[in-house]
C-alpha cells in the first residue's frame, strides 16, 4: 500500500461522509461539546433539526445522546478527546455500558486529539489514557483510525451496529496510508501495511511512525500492522499473522505498561499459547511538560525515531543475534 503524501484530516473525512449520509437518514442525529470545524457548520446549516451544540458540558453530551438513541436515533457525539474519554467516563459507563446490554443503543462517540496531536496545548489536552481507559468497560467497541480513508470505512459499522462506540481520531491532517481500506479489512480491524520477519504492530497516530522506522531497514525485515479496531477484530486472523512473526514490537502514543494496546497484544499472545517475543514501546515517564511541537514531546518521551528505530535494532539482535540488519539508516 502507498501512502497518497496528501495530508487529510480524519475528523472532516469522516464529517463529510456522514454529511453525505444525513441526506438519506432522517434518523441521523449530531450533538457538539461546542467543538466545530467547517464540516461540521454544513452539517448545522443544512440539518439544523438534527445538530444541537450542548456547549461546554461534555457529560450532558452523553446523557442527551442516550436520550435521543432510546428514542431510536442513530447518534454522533463530537468532543475534544480527552474530555469525551475522561471528564466523561461514569456517563459512558453509566448511560452507554451499562445500558447497551438491555436496549440497542446506537452512540458514536467521536473524539478527536487522540495521543499528542495537541502538542502545544499541554498535558490538559494530550490524550494518553483513553484506550488503558475505556478498554475497561464491557460492550464499548473502539476504533482507532491511522488515516482518514480509514475513518470513512468505519461509518457504515457506525450506522449499522446498535452498539455504543468510541473513535479516536488525531487532531492534524496525516498522509493517506491508502486509497481506501478494502472491506475485508476493515470486518478485520487490521491491515498489513508492510511485510517483514520482524512486526511492529501499531495504532494511530504510530502507525506513521512505523512505517517511518521500518523504511530505515533492510527490505523484507521489518513488517507493519495497523490495528485499528481495539475492539473488536479478528482475534484469530491476528494471532495467524502475529504467528510469523519472529518477534513483535507494540507501539502506541499511549502511557505504557497501564493496560493500553501493549496489554491487549499481550493477553492476545498468552491466550493463543504462542511464545513469539514481545516487546513494547509507549510514552514513559510520566505526563509531558515541555513546550514544542510533537517532534519535541515525543523525544521526551522516548519516542523518537531514532529511539524506536534503536529499540528495535536491539531487540532483534537480543532474540535472533545471527540476524542481519544492514546497519539501519536513520528514519
Amino acid at each position: 500500500m502507498k501512502p497518497s503524501g496528501i495530508p487529510l484530516a480524519m475528523r472532516d473525512a469522516f464529517l463529510a461522509e456522514l454529511h453525505r449520509r444525513m441526506a438519506v437518514r432522517s434518523d441521523l442525529f449530531f450533538l457538539s461539546a461546542d467543538f466545530g470545524s467547517p464540516r461540521l457548520d454544513a452539517i448545522r446549516e443544512d440539518y439544523p433539526d438534527r445538530f444541537v451544540n450542548v456547549g461546554i458540558a461534555e457529560q450532558n453530551l452523553i446523557n442527551i445522546s442516550l436520550g435521543l438513541a432510546l428514542e431510536g436515533f442513530c447518534v454522533f457525539a463530537f468532543a475534544i478527546a480527552p474530555f469525551l474519554s475522561m471528564r466523561c467516563f461514569e456517563q459512558i459507563r453509566v448511560d452507554l455500558a451499562i445500558h447497551a446490554p438491555q436496549r440497542p443503543i446506537n452512540v458514536n462517540l467521536l473524539g478527536v486529539g487522540a495521543g499528542m496531536s495537541y502538542d502545544v496545548s499541554g498535558p490538559t489536552h494530550h490524550c494518553l489514557e483513553d484506550l488503558s481507559i475505556l478498554r475497561t468497560l464491557p460492550g464499548l467497541e473502539i476504533h482507532s483510525p491511522a488515516d482518514a480513508p480509514t475513518a470513512v470505512a468505519l461509518v457504515d459499522g457506525a450506522l449499522a451496529r446498535a452498539v455504543p462506540k468510541y473513535f479516536r481520531m488525531d487532531g492534524k491532517p496525516l498522509p493517506s496510508l491508502a486509497e481506501q481500506v478494502a472491506p475485508e479489512e476493515v470486518h478485520r480491524g487490521f491491515r498489513v501495511l508492510r511485510q517483514g520477519h520482524w512486526l511492529i504492530l501499531a495504532t494511530g497516530f504510530m502507525v506513521h511512525r512505523a512505517l517511518a522506522v521500518a523504511s530505515g531497514f533492510a527490505p523484507g525485515t521489518v513488517g507493519v500492522v495497523d490495528l485499528f479496531g481495539i475492539r473488536p477484530f479478528d482475534e484469530a486472523a491476528l494471532i495467524a499473522q502475529l504467528r510469523q512473526a519472529r518477534g513483535i514490537l507494540t507501539l502506541e502514543e499511549g502511557f505504557i505498561g497501564a493496560g493500553g494496546l501493549d496489554a491487549l497484544i499481550g493477553q492476545l499472545l498468552r491466550q493463543a499459547g504462542t511464545h513469539i517475543p514481545l516487546d513494547c514501546m509507549g510514552v514513559v515517564g510520566g505526563y509531558l511538560f515541555d513546550q514544542g511541537g510533537r517532534e519535541v514531546l515525543h523525544a521526551q518521551a522516548g519516542l523518537a525515531l531514532s529511539d524506536i528505530s534503536a529499540r528495535l535494532s536491539a531487540v532483534i539482535r537480543r532474540w535472533d543475534p545471527a540476524a542481519s540488519l544492514e546497519h539501519p539508516h536513520e528514519p
